[in-house]
C-alpha cells in the first residue's frame, strides 16, 4: 500500500488528506472526500502520514503491524466497506472487530478510539482511493510470479 505515504491525518480536522506538495510554510493537501478541496497546512500542524502508523501486537514489547497490512486484512475479511457503526459500537465490539483481523493485537496499548479511526480511515480510502488496494494486488501477483 504505497499510496499510504501520500495520505495523512491532520490533528484537529476530520477525514483524510492527500499530500500534494510541500510549500515554504507547510504542505498543500487535498481532502479525500467528494469535494476534493485543497488547502495549505502550516508547518506547526500535527500531520500523521498513514504509512508511518502501526498497531502494537503482543508478540514482542516493541512489535507492531503496519496500518497498510491491517487494511489489506480488513479488505480480505470485510470487503470494500466495514459495516460496523463506530458511533454506536462499544469498546468490546471494536476490539472484537480488530481481533477478527489481527488476533494478537495488544489490548492494553490499543484503545477503542484507535480502532474507530482505523475503521473510518479504511472506509474513506476504500471509497475515495480504491486504487490503493488494486496496486497492492498487482504487486502481490508480481511477487508470486517471480517465486
Amino acid at each position: 500500500m504505497e499510496l499510504l505515504k501520500e495520505i495523512a491525518n491532520i490533528s484537529g480536522q476530520s477525514g483524510l488528506y492527500r499530500i500534494l506538495k510541500p510549500t515554504r510554510t507547510g504542505v498543500i493537501v487535498e481532502s479525500l472526500d467528494g469535494k476534493k478541496t485543497r488547502s495549505v497546512v502550516g508547518a506547526n500542524a500535527r500531520v500523521s502520514v498513514l504509512k508511518d502508523i502501526s498497531v502494537y501486537i503482543e508478540d514482542h514489547q516493541d512489535a507492531a503491524m503496519p496500518l497498510g497490512n491491517i487494511f489489506l486484512k480488513i479488505r480480505e475479511v470485510h470487503g470494500e466497506k466495514v459495516e460496523l457503526n463506530v458511533k454506536n459500537a462499544t469498546e468490546a465490539d471494536l476490539f472484537d472487530f480488530l481481533a477478527s483481523v489481527v488476533p494478537n493485537f495488544d489490548r492494553e496499548r490499543v484503545h477503542g478510539s484507535d480502532v474507530k479511526k482505523m475503521i473510518n480511515w479504511y472506509n474513506i480510502i476504500s471509497t475515495n482511493l480504491p486504487e490503493a488496494f488494486v496496486i497492492e494486488v498487482a504487486e502481490e501477483e508480481a511477487k508470486t510470479e517471480e517465486a
